[in-house]
């Protein structure tokens, strides 16, 4: 993983302990979707193009899954993302 993960697990309440694992299987997701395109972007090889394209689509289906579990499990998670895609529509609309 491309990204330190950013706290300490020993140290996270029990109850706060599988949001933490779920965020942190997030961030290591987005490392290889973003490490991926990346790669896709310098090659020259069409097959390996694709390749490497669609392993970041496949990482992007995980992105999905472990957030799906998340929004389920927290809440104040979900409210927060309402709110911020509310605010990007007001943002759009101007």
């Amino acid at each position: 993983m491309l990204s330190k993960i950013p706290t300490i697990l020993e140290k996270i309440k029990k109850e706060d302990l599988d949001k933490e694992i779920l965020r942190i299987a997030i961030i290591a997701e987005l490392d290889a979707v973003n490490l991926y395109e990346q790669m896709a972007s310098l090659t020259e090889n069409k097959y390996l193009k694709k390749l490497l394209l669609d392993i970041a689509r496949e990482e992007k289906t995980h992105v999905g899954e472990f957030q799906t579990l998340l929004l389920k499990l927290d809440e104040e998670q979900v409210r927060e993302l309402e709110k911020g895609k509310k605010e990007v529509e007001e943002l759009m609309e101007e």
